[in-house]
């Protein structure tokens, strides 16, 4: 499977994907307007080894409700990721059993090398 989790609004995903040069058989899912479901998360939990990985601390709602000063556990770094799509740490990029999570240089160039 070849998959990537993005925000069609977000110009660094936008970047990425032009960058990644992403093949026809890659499945494309905006998780603004299509909401992550629980199969989906335990997916990339199994391939990332945790949901605390998968998290994104730089959200907004992170600083809104002053969660890094609350000890989040993994159960709750999950209900977090599947309340609101801002959690997830983007872009989140599946190409068979690996998994790529987020926009730094190194995780994008890895993933290059495998597309």
């Amino acid at each position: 499977m070849k998959k990537i989790y993005h925000l069609s609004t977000c110009d660094t995903c936008k970047r990425i994907i032009n960058e990644l040069n992403l093949s026809s058989d890659f499945v494309s899912q905006d998780i603004k307007n299509e909401s992550i479901t629980l199969d989906q998360i335990e997916e990339m939990h199994q391939l990332a080894g945790s949901y605390e990985a998968l998290f994104s601390k730089r959200a907004r709602l992170y600083k809104e409700r002053d969660l890094k000063n609350q000890s989040l556990t993994e159960e709750d770094y999950k209900k977090l990721i599947l309340e609101h799509y801002t959690f997830l740490k983007r872009p989140v990029i599946i190409i068979n059993d690996q998994i790529f999570i987020g926009n730094s240089k190194k995780v994008v160039e890895s993933a290059k090398l495998v597309i």
